[in-house]
C-alpha cells in the first residue's frame, strides 16, 4: 500500500468524517495468537467472540499541514508530531502507525470510546479498525478505491501486531470489523486469509443472547501484552500445551451450544474453561475477578474474564432470571471498588461503519 504524503486539511474542513467500531467479549482468546495457533493448527484452534455495542468513535478533523495529532477524550491526552517523525511506540503509537501507512497529514484523529480504557475489551483494536475505516473514506473522496472489510481487518491486525512485536492475535480486530457473534478458526499457514469465520446467531438469536449476558468492569486496568507474554513463554516450553488443547475443545463445544441457543450448556462450558485457566493463566485472576466469577457460578451462570484478564472486564452467561439476580450480586461487589461498574450493553450486529448516516438498530 504505497501512498505519497498528502495533506487533508482542506478536504476535512469541507468534509467531516466519522466512523466507529464495536469492542468484544470472548471465549478461547489467546488461541488467536500465532505462537499458539500455527504450530497446533491440526487441533483446529478456535476463538468465540461477541461484539458489543460499546463503540469506539473516530473523528477526522483538519490540522496544520505536515503534522498529525492524535487525541483521546477517554485518556485526556494528545500527541502531535510531524508525519515523518511520528513514534510507533508511544501511547498512541498504533494510531500514528495507521496515519503513517496511509501517508496523510494535516489531520487530527480524535478518539472517543464508550467502553472503559484498558478493560480487556479490545478497545485499541476497535480504535485502529475505526481509524482505518475513516481514512478509507478519505480515499474514496480522493477518487480512490475504498477498503473492504477484509482489507480493513488485514491492515488493522498486522499494524497492531507489528507495533506490539508479534504479541497480538486476530480476534479483536475480527469482532470490530464484522460485529455479531462469531466462531473463528485460525489458519495462519494459509497465504491469503488466516481464518474461517462462522456467524453463530442471526439477529433474533443475538437479541436472545443479549438478554442472557452480563458485563462488568472490575475497576482496574490491565496490560494484555505483558500477561500474554507469560502465557506464550510457558506454552512454547511445552509446560501448559496439553491444558490449552483441552481448553480449545471446550471452546468448540461452547460455540455449538451458542449456535443451538443452549444457554445453560454454554454457561457450563464457560465454567469448564475457567477451571482450566485457573491452572494455566493464574495471572488473569485478581481478587475482584475471582469474586465476580465465583458469584456467577453460585447463581448457576458461567463467567470469565475478557481478553487477557489481570484486571479489566468480566462477563457472564446464564438464563434470564439468573442473570437478573446476578446483576444485583455483582453490583454489590463492585460498590467496593473505585471505578468498577456494570456495563449496560448488548451484542452489536453491525461491525465497523461510517457515522453520520442513518443506521437501523435491531434492538
Amino acid at each position: 500500500m504505497s501512498t505519497p504524503y498528502r495533506c487533508l486539511k482542506k478536504l476535512l474542513e469541507e468534509n467531516p468524517i466519522s466512523s466507529s467500531a464495536p469492542c468484544r467479549i470472548d471465549s478461547g482468546g489467546t488461541w488467536d495468537i500465532k505462537a499458539f495457533a500455527l504450530p497446533l493448527e491440526g487441533a483446529k484452534p478456535t476463538t468465540v467472540n461477541l461484539a458489543l455495542n460499546l463503540r469506539t468513535y473516530i473523528t477526522l478533523l483538519p490540522y496544520k499541514p505536515g503534522w498529525v495529532k492524535i487525541s483521546s477524550e477517554n485518556f485526556h491526552a494528545q500527541e502531535t508530531y510531524p508525519l515523518d517523525q511520528v513514534p510507533f511506540n508511544s501511547q498512541f503509537g498504533l494510531m500514528f502507525a495507521v496515519a503513517s501507512l496511509f501517508g496523510f497529514h494535516g489531520l487530527e484523529i480524535a478518539i472517543t470510546s464508550v467502553s472503559p480504557v484498558k478493560a480487556g475489551l479490545g478497545g485499541s483494536s476497535a480504535a485502529a479498525v475505526a481509524a482505518i475505516k475513516a481514512l478509507s473514506l478519505v480515499k474514496a473522496l480522493l477518487h480512490e478505491k475504498e477498503l473492504g472489510k477484509g482489507d480493513i481487518l488485514h491492515l488493522a491486525f498486522h499494524l497492531e501486531d507489528a507495533v506490539n512485536m508479534g504479541m497480538c492475535g486476530l480476534q479483536d480486530q475480527g469482532a470490530s470489523v464484522f460485529g455479531g457473534v462469531n466462531k473463528w478458526a485460525w489458519n495462519y499457514s494459509r497465504k491469503v486469509r488466516p481464518f474461517e469465520r462462522e456467524s453463530l446467531l442471526d439477529a433474533m438469536g443475538q437479541r436472545e443472547l443479549s438478554k442472557r449476558i452480563l458485563v462488568a468492569y472490575s475497576g482496574s486496568t490491565h496490560l494484555s501484552a505483558k500477561i500474554n507474554r507469560l502465557w506464550i513463554e510457558e506454552f512454547l516450553k511445552g509446560n501448559t500445551r496439553s491444558s490449552w488443547i483441552e481448553l480449545n475443545s471446550i471452546v468448540n463445544r461452547f460455540a455449538h451450544h451458542l449456535q443451538e441457543r443452549q444457554w445453560k450448556a454454554g454457561a457450563e462450558e464457560l465454567r469448564n474453561e475457567v477451571a482450566i485457566r485457573k491452572e494455566v493463566t493464574p495471572q488473569a485472576f485478581t481478587p475482584i475477578i475471582t469474586g465476580l466469577i465465583q458469584e456467577s457460578e453460585e447463581m448457576g451462570c458461567g463467567a470469565r474474564f475478557a481478553g487477557a484478564g489481570g484486571g479489566g472486564t468480566v462477563w457472564a452467561l446464564g438464563e434470564i432470571g439468573d442473570i437478573k439476580g446476578l446483576r444485583e450480586k455483582w453490583a454489590a461487589i463492585l460498590k467496593g471498588t473505585k471505578k468498577g461498574r456494570i456495563l449496560n450493553c448488548a451484542v452489536d450486529p453491525v461491525g465497523v461503519r461510517e457515522e453520520g448516516k442513518a443506521v437501523k438498530d435491531i434492538y
